[in-house]
């Protein structure tokens, strides 16, 4: 479960669909969402290379 007083980072491959899901939960009422901008991917390009990419 999510609690929806918590800040909730949503993280896919891309950041394509989490963008969509933090949208939703947005729309749920959650305040604090946040999208991984570029995903999964840039993270592991942009932040911390020992994240395996795939």
């Amino acid at each position: 479960e999510l609690d929806p007083d918590r800040e909730t980072v949503v993280v896919c491959h891309h950041g394509v669909r989490s963008a969509q899901v933090a949208m939703y939960l947005a729309r749920m009422g959650f305040e604090h969402v946040l999208n991984l901008s570029g995903g999964i991917d840039a993270w592991s390009e942009d932040a911390d290379p020992s994240t395996p990419r795939y």
